[in-house]
């Protein structure tokens, strides 16, 4: 069975910097494009980044956020910057995923990001 684990999550003040794991496990073949979306309360769920399996990457809105992955690992990360208020939601990684029967794509279960002023 897949599954996407996050961490890193918490709180922090506005302008400092946190990095966000997750780790993929279970019977895994393949992993194909890796990526970070974020849902604030009363919105929609938005893409933040991805990144392809090569390393090329995707921003929304580039900047301040870096994507990474970490293949060995089977591990996306994403780096926060400068972080705003604005950036407070939950945030879920998410991996297209080959196993033994099917591609698909598999979501974490969520991290909390809150950003103080």
């Amino acid at each position: 069975q897949v599954q996407l684990v996050e961490s890193g999550g918490g709180l922090v003040q506005a302008g400092r910097s946190l990095r966000l794991s997750c780790a993929a496990s279970g019977t895994i073949i393949s992993i194909g494009s890796m990526g970070w979306y974020r849902q604030a309360p009363g919105k929609q769920r938005e893409l933040v980044a991805n990144i392809s399996s090569s390393g090329d990457t995707n921003y929304a809105d580039g900047g301040r956020f870096i994507i990474s992955r970490d293949n060995a690992k089977r591990t996306v990360y994403l780096q926060m910057n400068r972080l705003k208020p604005e950036d407070a939601a939950v945030y879920y990684c998410s991996a297209d995923i080959r196993d033994w029967s099917r591609v698909a794509k598999y979501w974490g279960q969520g991290t909390q990001v809150t950003v103080s002023a």
